[in-house]
């Protein structure tokens, strides 16, 4: 049983993302380096009941507007949460008895100077507890995006967006997508050490592993408290990073020699995979905005024992005049609205906008001017997002062509035959979860033309 400070710790979290605006995973993430002597178990309680209350909180709002007198977005912050939270581990956790739920969130109000509300949320909360499964939804076929907002708690802006553009089957699967936890994907890097022994140390810790989709060094790991701890981590031998993002060195097929920029490096997946993939030879320029990104970087090769990759400090938005037309290969894996990795970033869905994503789209143009003035003529440039939006996946891709001396070259012969389509044909590939088993991701194979 989980005990009163770890809710207190996961209503400090959901304040620190409510009111501070925190990246949950962030707030999340310093919570637990703050709390490193509780149990896994503890641990495990903080992290789950803070990301399902961020996840699902559309939906856990709709519930608590059915009950109380005072509607959500009039409470106070404090209450709010506790509210919230109690009711995620009400509705969405049958290991935990709703009265410990209930009695936690009371004894929390009034630790937290709210004693006068004590009986609102007791009451509030013993109602819910009792009427939960009676709650009325809205009919999916009569407010469909009403229905699915609410359903799966994403805002109904993006729900009538992705019914105009993905229609109502492919739509489904991804909200449902998003819902669904993805455990933690790694990729071996099996030019050091075999396979099998990167397998057996893991699970010599306990650590469940499992083969991933699509290509054959990427892996599943779950049942680990620090990553950090694990023996194949420290010692450069699994780097964390999704399958997705794991195409782009594939789509990118570096030859031994090669020269790469990669623009947006950190914290520096990709130029390690080329690295790698260039077996000690070449080089590659991992650059990123600030110190702190490019450190996270320099630990990261470190780690791997790479001689061929230089992390640098620089601005992808300012103009590298010596480095023009010098690169084989420039990676342009562009800042973006992360509609992708909602299901690892819940909070993002309730942070995007549409006048962000087209400021998003303006930022990303400019990036990807400075980007195409490395690549050598005949060389290539892979453009890749972590999102679902046109603006910012295949407008760019047409604008960039209309543009500039490039033409999008086909990713067949660089995909694994699943994931070939009539797009990856034509130079791009779009991921959607819940079609694909990656995070939403979008790529690009352009080519410079040799004018």
């Amino acid at each position: 049983m989980a005990t009163e400070n770890t809710r207190e710790i996961v209503l400090d979290i959901l304040l620190d993302v409510s009111r501070n605006g925190v990246y949950s995973h962030l707030a999340i993430r310093g919570a637990l380096e703050n709390y490193q002597y509780l149990s896994k178990r503890d641990r495990a309680f903080i992290t789950k009941v803070a990301e399902g209350t961020i996840e699902r909180q559309i939906e856990i709002d709709y519930i608590i507007d059915q009950f109380s007198s005072v509607p959500v977005r009039k409470m106070k912050p404090v209450v709010q949460e506790i509210l919230r939270s109690a009711v995620y581990q009400i509705r969405f956790m049958g290991g935990v008895p709703d009265s410990a739920a209930v009695n936690e969130a009371v004894q929390l109000t009034q630790k937290r100077g709210f004693f006068n509300l004590k009986g609102f949320v007791n009451g509030v909360l013993r109602t819910i507890v009792r009427d939960v499964d009676r709650v009325p939804y809205p009919d999916e076929e009569k407010e469909p995006v009403r229905s699915l907002s609410i359903r799966y708690s994403m805002p109904e802006w993006l729900v009538t967006r992705w019914l105009d553009e993905f229609g109502p089957f492919v739509t489904k699967q991804m909200l449902e997508a998003f819902l669904t936890e993805r455990p933690t994907t790694v990729r071996f890097k099996t030019n050091r050490i075999g396979k099998q022994e990167i397998i057996d140390s893991l699970t010599a810790q306990g650590v469940e592993v499992k083969r991933a989709s699509y290509l054959p060094y990427a892996y599943q790991i779950s049942n680990y408290n620090y990553l950090s701890a694990l023996t194949a981590f420290r010692s450069g031998w699994i780097f964390t990073q999704d399958v997705s993002s794991m195409l782009v060195a594939e789509a990118a097929a570096p030859h031994q020699g090669d020269y790469v920029i990669d623009v947006c490096a950190a914290p520096g997946g990709k130029s390690l995979h080329i690295a790698d993939k260039m077996g000690g030879f070449g080089m590659v320029e991992a650059r990123d905005l600030t110190p702190d990104k490019v450190a996270l970087i320099a630990d990261n090769v470190k780690r791997a024992d790479l001689i061929n990759i230089k992390p640098m400090v620089m601005d992808a938005l300012t103009p590298d005049v010596m480095s023009e037309e010098k690169a084989d290969i420039v990676l342009a894996d562009v800042p973006c609205s992360g509609l992708g990795i909602i299901s690892r970033k819940s909070d993002i869905k309730y942070r995007v906008t549409p006048e962000r994503i087209a400021e998003l789209q303006e930022l990303q143009r400019k990036i990807l001017k400075n980007a195409a003035s490395y690549v050598r003529k005949g060389g290539v440039l892979i453009y890749s997002t972590c999102t679902l939006t046109h603006e910012e996946n295949i407008d760019n891709v047409r604008w960039f062509t209309e543009n500039f001396a490039f033409e999008t070259e086909s990713l067949d012969p660089y995909l694994p035959a699943e994931l070939r389509r009539l797009t990856t044909a034509e130079g791009y590939l779009q991921l959607v979860p819940g079609l694909h088993d990656a995070d939403g991701f979008f790529l690009a194979r352009l080519r410079r033309k040799r004018l």
